[in-house]
Formats: C-alpha cells, sequence, structure tokens
C-alpha cells in the first residue's frame, strides 16, 4: 500500500497516525517530493470511483493561484491528469492507495471500512 502525503499537511499527519495505531504497513510517498506521473493519477482515478475533481486540493494555494475552480470546467480529463501530474501540492492528499481501492482525503470510518478494521 501506497501511503502518499504530504509531511506538513496535519491532515496528513493524522491519517498517517491512524494507520501506525492500528499496525496497517505502508510505503510513505511525500507529495512534494515524489510527485505522481498522469499515468498513476489516471489509474488511481479509474480504480477511485470519484469525480476527477476530488483529486484536486482545492482548498491548496496553487489550485487558487491557477484559478481551477473557472478553468477545470473546460478542460479535458486527459489536460487535468497533466496538470496535476506538475506539482504534487495540486493533488488532495493524503491518499492510500492498494491494489483493491483507493482513498483520497482522510475520514476514519471511510478508512476502517476499506482496510477492514474497527474504529
Amino acid at each position: 500500500m501506497i501511503f502518499l502525503c504530504y509531511p506538513k499537511c496535519s491532515t496528513c499527519k493524522k491519517a498517517q497516525n491512524w494507520l501506525d495505531q492500528h499496525q496497517i504497513s505502508y510505503t510513505l510517498r511525500d507529495i512534494k517530493g515524489e510527485n505522481p506521473t498522469a499515468v498513476e493519477l489516471k489509474d488511481w482515478h479509474s480504480r477511485s470511483g470519484l469525480p476527477l475533481k476530488r483529486f484536486f486540493n482545492t482548498s491548496g494555494m496553487q489550485y487558487r493561484a491557477l484559478e481551477l475552480k473557472d478553468k477545470l470546467p473546460n478542460m479535458s480529463e486527459e489536460e487535468q491528469l497533466a496538470l496535476l501530474a506538475t506539482d504534487g501540492m495540486l493533488v488532495k492528499r493524503p491518499m492510500l492507495i492498494a491494489e483493491s481501492f483507493v482513498l483520497v482525503g482522510f475520514k476514519a470510518a471511510d478508512w476502517a471500512a476499506a482496510l477492514g478494521v474497527e474504529e
């Protein structure tokens, strides 16, 4: 399992603590240092069942600076994936990527259900 996070993000810290408390093994990947590729993002998006917009860090400075709220609706999926791949700070975090699921953002109940652990 890959735990994709930004170490300075408080939500990522909560998610990592949650994983550690439940003794769930993962490979840590810094979203800023090792940016997801467009190919990875396309795969994760298709496996997640979520709208692509959920993969954007809509509260981030980059998202606002690029005025993506107005631009995304006019961009193709391929263009959005290519844009996400340019900067890890545009990508919603944390993410937990496994063979059978992709979780975007941290909600303990959702993570517990996906991982089959009790809260």
